[in-house]
């Protein structure tokens, strides 16, 4: 059975790289070998995930990797005086957004928690992060309806008054969180577990077999990606967003992935855990406030993406969380993008040194350069229903489809469909292939969904707070306006805005950048027939 692998400080690069360890992992190692602040860790690679026989060794090889966390960290997974939490992780060689399992705060249990509090004097932090545990545990190892825990969660926001979960206080969510216990129970027909070590194998386990879940699968087949490389597992040190005001936790860009500016593109959730932020299921409204009430984070943030382009000679996509005002990174792989944006970026890292006109070219080849357009519409005639936050570019118009079924049987009958839902996952990702565009009443423009959305393509627009959908109808409002599936709408994915009708689009396409393309496949041409001409002039 294969080893794992730790990723701290000063430990050298892993043999087999990407291909032994998972993207994840290799770019974890690499980031933490640049002094980048990544939260201790351990691998298990690849070769682990198609082992038949790996429960009798599985125990074992995590207790040692957890052995070095504890040595790495001063602390004790499983103690009651400073525990160690971790999360487990999913990670394949080609990174594949959202498409796969992660299990966070790993290690609680009635001894710890209490320990957590006496550790960090924050009841609401412990709590939380329990209750996190017992609803991502019950979903992702148990397989466990989500649907009884949610409700356990909505009514306990009602019934405080409180806007989100963020405002729920620690005895809310010890009562809570010992009503998820006793759902978990009364679902499960057993304990949730009270081990550490049993609840680290079962997330292992889980995330093992997330490989071959139905859109992980789905996801492989849309992108040539093959089925028997397996994906690595990632356990990690916890880091916590939900530690208070001077927390939070965001996904980044190094550039915009719509349009390819030189920006930090970013969402950001004060006091909650990376789940809030990339799951798609919550209105985010706290990319303002980063600037204004963390300064030196914001600052560092634009440290960290130079930094990050610099090392891995491309725009990043990158998972963080911020502790009590400290940044940890959590992961970064190369950013999903549009075709305008990869046009854009390419130019741009020649011109500031990072490619070679030859690797830029290397990045390009799986794009079709002669389709990449942006839409617009020129003058919208239809009136505007509600405007949105914008996840993409372009525009869109097609028939309103309120789930995966909708979107396939209006692409049956030729008719284009516009994907509209409360929020969207990546269990969607049939649905988000055969769509024109996309539309949600929550989630941000960073959720994994919508990565994988502006990877294909698809018009993108999110946090429509004017949306609301009721599926028994099978029809949306929008505003004032009701429409029913198999209405018309369309789409601004450059301004935001939501029409009703089928609105006529502009298209425009990125000229200069790709007169500089054309002109570095003309020299590249200039000097392969260079080569071959003094390669047969010295064989005279």
């Amino acid at each position: 059975m294969p080893d794992l692998y730790p990723i701290l400080p000063g430990i050298p690069l892993a043999p087999g790289g990407a291909q032994a360890v998972g993207n994840k992992a290799w770019n974890l190692i690499r980031m933490a070998q640049a002094g980048l602040p990544v939260p201790s860790a351990f691998v298990l690679p690849t070769s682990w995930c198609g082992q038949a026989d790996r429960g009798a060794t599985l125990r074992p090889a995590l207790a040692a990797g957890i052995a070095r966390l504890e040595t790495a960290t001063g602390r004790s997974f499983g103690g009651t005086r400073r525990p160690l939490l971790v999360s487990v992780r999913s990670g394949a060689a080609v990174s594949m957004p959202g498409m796969m399992e992660t299990v966070l705060d790993v290690g609680l249990n009635a001894d710890t928690v209490e320990a957590l509090v006496r550790l960090t004097g924050n009841p609401r932090l412990a709590w939380d992060s329990y209750r996190r545990l017992v609803q991502g545990y019950a979903e992702v190892v148990a397989g466990l309806p989500t649907a009884p825990f949610d409700a356990l969660l909505t009514a306990a926001v009602a019934r405080e008054e409180a806007d989100t979960e963020q405002e729920l206080d620690h005895r809310t969510l010890r009562a809570l969180t010992l009503a998820m216990l006793d759902c978990y129970r009364s679902l499960a027909g057993t304990a949730f577990p009270h081990d550490p070590y049993d609840q680290l194998v079962a997330a292992a386990e889980a995330v093992f077999r997330s490989w071959d879940a139905p859109k992980a699968a789905s996801y492989r087949r849309l992108n040539g990606i093959g089925d028997d490389a397996g994906t690595a597992v990632t356990v990690q040190t916890m880091v916590f967003g939900n530690a208070g005001g001077a927390s939070g936790s965001g996904v980044g860009f190094t550039r915009d992935p719509a349009t390819g500016a030189r920006e930090l593109y970013f969402d950001f959730q004060f006091n909650g855990q990376g789940e809030d932020v990339v799951a798609g299921r919550h209105r985010l409204r706290d990319n303002d406030r980063l600037r204004v009430v963390l300064p030196a984070v914001w600052q560092r943030l634009q440290e960290v993406c130079r930094t990050l382009e610099t090392l891995f000679r491309d725009a990043q996509d990158f998972e963080f969380t911020v502790q009590s005002g400290t940044l940890y990174l959590l992961q970064a792989r190369r950013a999903k993008r549009t075709g305008w944006a990869a046009v854009t970026i390419a130019v741009d890292l020649v011109q500031e040194g990072l490619l070679t006109p030859e690797e830029a070219l290397s990045h390009l080849s799986g794009i079709d350069l002669d389709s990449v357009v942006r839409t617009r519409f020129d003058r919208p005639s239809a009136a505007r229903l509600a405007e949105a936050e914008v996840a993409g570019i372009g525009v869109a118009s097609g028939a309103v489809a309120l789930d995966t079924a909708a979107v396939k049987r209006l692409a049956a009958e030729g008719r284009p469909a516009i994907l509209v839902r409360q929020d969207t996952t990546t269990a969607d990702i049939e649905g988000l292939a055969a769509a024109a565009g996309l539309l949600t009443a929550s989630g941000g423009r960073t959720s994994h969904a919508t990565v994988v959305a502006r990877q294909l393509g698809i018009v993108c627009l999110v946090g429509c707070a004017a949306l609301s959908i009721d599926l028994q109808a099978r029809r949306c409002r929008i505003g004032e306006t009701v429409l029913d599936e198999g209405d018309v709408l369309s789409l601004d994915g450059n301004t935001g805005a939501v029409y009703a009708g089928r609105l006529e689009p502009v298209t425009e396409r990125p000229e200069q950048a790709l007169a500089t393309i054309r002109g570095w496949k003309a020299t590249e041409i200039a000097s392969a027939v260079h080569r071959v001409t003094a390669v047969q002039a010295s064989g005279r």
